[in-house]
């Protein structure tokens, strides 16, 4: 009988010492593992943003690509020279507005999906190339000339940023 009241006893007394332990435990975690937890919280999201940003980035680019393509397809508009295309008939003229209407398209996704007052390094390296691609564009004298036309209908502050890179170029 003596040896069972002494396993009782250590067995409460183990009881208390596991109480004594877990509260010990819950002081670790409170302050060494909550704020772990909340920085890796913290970093994963950080990286899934930066993940979905350069998959936004990567379709954009997927699209400019298409895009560069269509213009390809019509090598008697020559889109790639500065200089207006001289002479174009009336197919070859709608042809050029509905590939400039894609441009304008396309760099207004780009501006209002990567374009922000304040950019991070890769933000603002990302944004740069797209910004090139528009003052590409806005050297065109025929872009620039049709682009009041073209930005009808379309967000007052993509509006006011490539009209002032369309104004820079001239």
């Amino acid at each position: 009988m003596a040896a069972l009241f002494g396993g009782i006893r250590r067995w409460v007394y183990n009881i208390h010492m596991s109480t004594e332990t877990w509260e010990l435990l819950s002081y670790v975690v409170t302050v060494i593992g909550l704020p772990m937890a909340i920085f890796v919280f913290v970093y994963e999201k950080t990286r899934e943003r930066n993940a979905a940003e350069q998959e936004m980035y990567r379709r954009l680019s997927d699209n400019y690509q298409e895009f560069l393509e269509t213009a390809l397809d019509n090598p008697d508009l020559k889109l790639f020279s500065h200089d207006p295309t001289p002479d174009l008939t009336d197919e070859q003229h709608e042809r050029m507005l509905i590939i400039f209407s894609m441009a304008v398209s396309l760099f207004e996704r780009a501006y209002l999906i990567l374009y922000d007052e304040d950019l991070t390094d890769d933000q603002q390296r990302r944004w740069r190339s797209w910004d090139d691609y528009m003052r590409e564009w806005c050297q065109r004298e025929d872009f620039r000339e049709h682009l009041p036309d073209l930005l009808v209908g379309e967000d007052p502050s993509f509006v006011g940023y490539i009209t002032g890179l369309s104004e820079a170029t001239r």
